[in-house]
């Protein structure tokens, strides 16, 4: 099965959230299903989501051909933000004379709303179908589920994080970080790795990997909308297996459905390599049933029966 869209049909966008420009490529549809965000993981930027070495691997290309408006979105401190933020402790509170925004990078609540904010403007003017669905890959999942764990964040249709955890993989210990995310080479396409732009990382990622398997279990917890948790078969960085996919759907204890999947014939970077269509494929299906449940209990059937 091949998906595709021109990719003219794939832009890029800067829009202003209160003095900070926040970038995005975006696949845009008149009448959308509904609206996909994604969130791409450390040291890249949004293009991981549009990788073109080979067909199928871009997320908004097939979003957009199955009738979905996907924004894949420049974390803050990447992208047009990327000046914002400085990489060391000493540029804080004088980076470019940016100190007000560079706070708001620095701090979780304030990444928070740039999201949100950037979310709103990009979509100004534009249909939002069944509502937003927020997906989220590695790193970006951090962001991706203080959002949903927000209060704005009940008003989402839904979530997908994948290739993250909170134990480390038994073996990380024992390899490299770049043979940890590209492992086994045989998973993805020639050029993969080559093709991907890379990106300095805003400092304040070192925190939230440190943080991250304090706060994950606390922020789980106050999300409200469905989950889906995916790891790929061959993932090198996290535990995986039935096990730890079990674990981490436990700690979203307020959602009303999380289900878990293991993508096959897939690694670290579920996006970037041979299975990346099946992949997503297999979250545009999870948004669309998202999409459904919402429209029922719109209509006064929460079973949707």
């Amino acid at each position: 099965m091949t998906v595709s869209v021109d990719s003219s049909a794939v832009v890029s966008a800067t829009v202003d959230v209160a003095g900070v420009p926040m970038s995005a490529l975006v696949a845009g549809v008149s009448q959308p299903r509904a609206v996909v965000v994604a969130l791409h993981g450390g040291a890249v930027t949004s293009a991981y989501w549009d990788s073109r070495v080979a067909a199928g691997l871009s997320l908004l290309s097939a979003g957009a051909a199955l009738g979905f408006t996907v924004i894949a979105l420049d974390r803050p401190g990447y992208g047009a933000s990327a000046a914002y933020t400085p990489t060391t402790q000493a540029g804080y509170g004088r980076h470019f004379g940016h100190a007000d925004y560079i706070d708001r990078i620095a701090t979780a609540d304030g990444r928070v709303d740039l999201g949100y904010g950037a979310i709103d403007a990009l979509l100004a003017g534009r249909a939002r179908g069944a509502g937003v669905f927020l997906l989220g890959h590695s790193m970006g999942c951090v962001l991706a589920v203080q959002m949903a764990a927000d209060p704005r964040g009940a008003d989402l249709l839904g979530l997908e994080i994948a290739g993250i955890g909170v134990r480390p993989h038994a073996g990380a210990g024992r390899g490299n970080l770049r043979d940890l995310l590209w492992t086994p080479a045989r998973l993805y396409p020639d050029e993969a790795e080559a093709a991907l732009a890379l990106s300095a990382s805003p400092r304040y990622e070192g925190s939230d990997v440190r943080a991250l398997s304090d706060a994950f279990s606390s922020l789980a917890a106050r999300v409200r909308i469905p989950v889906r948790y995916t790891l790929g078969d061959h993932e090198r960085v996290w535990s995986n297996g039935p096990t730890a996919l079990a674990d981490i759907a436990a700690l979203f204890t307020g959602s009303p459905r999380v289900v878990t999947a293991e993508q096959s014939a897939a690694g670290h970077n579920l996006s970037l390599g041979r299975s990346a269509l099946a992949y997503h494929l297999s979250v545009l299906a999870f948004a669309e049933e998202c999409a459904l449940s919402k429209e029922c209990a719109d209509r006064g059937n929460p079973d949707g029966g």
